[in-house]
């Protein structure tokens, strides 16, 4: 075919939930030439069955998501790789704004896909509002990116636990790329089934791995990282205040998650 070839890379556990949404709308992409490939963490579900009756390239590894995004980039044959997660479903245009845009532009490196949070529940809304007043910050990372600088920077660092998605783009904009431009098109996140819980316990975890972050990537990581920082992002913000419920959510679990990942890196410390 005459359009480049695309690679959509999902690293999937136990995703019989959502898998099938997500690859049903890679499938439906206003964009003809892609491939999909899976790499699954060894589920005990039938994550498998289910990506390869739609079609997919399936292959198991036991392994943290960089190193199984970075697997199934040595698998991609595509001339763009795009990263998503199992729960997400792509809007129509998604892949065919990011060609578009990618081509036009050799200084391009990466695409940042605006992301929206789906789901009933209090939490999820939070969530949903959050996310809205990310577009132009630090905060945002580049989904969709030029294969041949992927590989020229060795993928995501397979170190990072925490904001292991925000590497890569930061060692391509290290080459002189440009990874900020944003399309139109969005991706829908589902998080129905959000746990409270399992969130601030996931944080947890993070804040135990978050020092080699901050030690590899420096500012851009503090940044990323700063209480102050992120709070000044709502505040400033006059639409902020004009749901005083979501608003008054979105702090109550902004405290809680750096409460979460601050303990998570004091113990990291401590057991040092």
């Amino acid at each position: 075919m005459d359009k480049p070839l695309v690679s959509v890379v999902i690293p999937t556990y136990n995703s019989e939930r959502t898998i099938d949404v997500c690859l049903k709308s890679v499938r439906e992409q206003t964009y003809p030439n892609i491939e999909v490939i899976v790499v699954d963490k060894n589920s005990s579900d039938i994550t498998a069955e289910i990506a390869e009756k739609c079609g997919a390239k399936i292959f198991q590894l036991d392994a943290e998501r960089a190193e199984a995004k970075n697997f199934g980039l040595k698998k991609a044959g595509g001339k763009y790789v795009c990263f998503i997660d199992s729960d997400m479903e792509l809007t129509k245009n998604v892949l065919e704004e990011c060609v578009n845009l990618i081509e036009k532009d050799g200084k391009i490196g990466g695409i940042i896909v605006p992301e929206k949070s789906i789901g009933d529940s209090f939490w999820v809304k939070v969530r949903g509002f959050e996310r809205s007043f990310y577009a132009g910050t630090e905060i945002e990372s580049a989904r969709f990116f030029r294969k041949d600088l992927v590989e020229k920077v060795n993928g995501f660092d397979e170190d990072i636990i925490s904001f292991e998605e925000s590497t890569l783009p930061q060692k391509i904009e290290t080459l002189g790329y440009n990874v900020k431009p944003r399309i139109n098109a969005e991706i829908l996140h589902y998080e129905g089934n959000f746990s409270l819980w399992k969130w601030l316990k996931k944080k947890f975890y993070y804040g135990k791995r978050a020092s080699k972050y901050k030690e590899k990537f420096g500012k851009y990581a503090t940044k990323q990282m700063s209480v102050f920082y992120r709070f000044s992002i709502f505040l400033k913000n006059k639409r902020f205040y004009s749901k005083p419920l979501l608003a008054l959510g979105v702090i109550v679990l902004k405290l809680l998650e750096y409460f979460s990942a601050g303990s998570g890196f004091l113990v990291s410390k401590v057991r040092k």
